[in-house]
């Protein structure tokens, strides 16, 4: 009998509910709620699922993040599953594959054929330089308060991407889950703000439709974006370059199969693992404490002014061309590709259903991608790194 009840002990130390701490059901019952946001409303789903899933399984079973280790008789015990995921994040690869799995996906034509885009994308950055002063005030260091800024952006492999090359891998977790869950919520967060600056007559304003664009001016913007960002901020060639690559592939025409390999299988295969190894950062020890909570208002903050400070630059363009422009594009500038500019889209046929902004937004919106990685390349020369 003391054998079995022996043997009934040990198992029991070795379940969830025995090892788990209160702080680990916290996070369970968030990742929950991640889910249901995913599944029952279809917020991101290709993040937001596996995001969620890897917060989950962290958080019942920690040690699938364990790092590997040598242990006292000189044996090796490999690390866990998701840590060697999380390495690729650390190391950059995965968040420069996502921004060629996004180059080939994504159509340039609209901001070439409207180059004044460039503007609105830059105005929407604006968040990340408030962000980022606001997160010094808080205390965080000039390293940490860069790589959360870039939360503003919109833009979760850049977030990544930046905390990795500043050193920031202790606050990599918190930034990445609020950088992609921003991106989610761009339906919930985006259209108060764009209403609150805006009247419903310039809400309302419909835009010319866009020139075409020729094939041979898809196929230069790439390599000519490529050359002057990484001339002049070398440090965004591994985002920028991977971008426009995937671009490239997309517009030449000759490399179809790598374009459909870029757009689709690779570009899945990464978000499993980028989206799985994110979430499984967020164990209870690493996320619940008051950086997080600090993290996740500068955050929002970021986000809420990146979206105003499109639509306060597009009403200065709407009046500087005597209505030709509609503000509301301006939002599309935080560069959550491509739902931002659907939101655009979505407010503006509020207005007007007969009003179609969607491709205008678009102009911004991929600006959007450029600009976030320039704030990042400009942070890394700032650092010296």
């Amino acid at each position: 009998m003391s054998y079995i009840g022996n043997t009934l002990l040990n198992l029991w130390h070795q379940t969830g509910f025995y090892t788990l701490k209160p702080g680990n059901y916290v996070m369970i019952i968030v990742a929950l709620v991640f889910l249901y946001l995913a599944i029952a409303h279809d917020f991101e789903p290709l993040l937001l699922v596996p995001i969620a899933f890897g917060m989950l399984l962290v958080n019942i079973y920690p040690d699938c993040m364990s790092a590997p280790y040598t242990d006292v008789m000189g044996i090796e015990h490999a690390g866990g599953l998701f840590y060697y995921f999380y390495q690729l994040d650390e190391w950059s690869i995965l968040p420069s594959l996502i921004f060629m799995g996004v180059g080939a996906m994504t159509d340039f034509g609209p901001l070439i054929a409207n180059p004044i885009s460039f503007i609105l994308g830059a105005a929407a950055q604006l968040g990340i330089y408030v962000a980022y002063f606001l997160a010094i005030l808080m205390g965080f260091n000039g390293k940490a308060a860069a790589a959360i800024s870039i939360i503003g952006g919109a833009d979760g492999p850049t977030s990544i991407f930046l905390a990795g090359k500043l050193g920031q891998t202790d606050l990599m977790g918190p930034i990445a889950v609020a950088a992609y869950s921003y991106m989610s919520l761009v339906p919930i967060i985006q259209p108060p703000i764009m209403k609150m600056f805006t009247s419903e007559e310039q809400r309302k304003i419909k835009m010319e439709q866009l020139r075409p664009v020729s094939k041979l001016e898809k196929i230069l913007f790439p390599i000519i974006i490529t050359i002057v960002v990484c001339m002049i901020l070398p440090t965004t060639a591994p985002l920028v370059g991977m971008l426009m690559l995937g671009n490239l592939f997309r517009e030449c025409g000759v490399v179809k199969q790598l374009t459909e390999t870029a757009s689709n299988a690779l570009m899945y295969i990464v978000v499993i693992l980028l989206g799985t190894s994110v979430g499984a950062s967020t164990s209870a020890e690493a996320f619940l404490n008051v950086s997080t909570l600090k993290i996740v208002v500068l955050g929002l903050m970021a986000f809420a002014f990146g979206t105003a400070g499109g639509v306060w630059l597009g009403q200065l363009m709407s009046k500087a061309t005597h209505g030709r422009i509609n503000p509301l594009i301006g939002s599309a500038g935080v560069s959550a590709v491509p739902m931002a500019a659907r939101v655009s889209q979505k407010v503006g046929a509020e207005a007007d259903p007969t009003n179609f902004l969607l491709m205008h937004a678009m102009g911004p919106n991929v600006a959007g991608v450029i600009g976030t990685a320039v704030a990042a390349g400009t942070f890394m020369a700032i650092y010296g790194v």
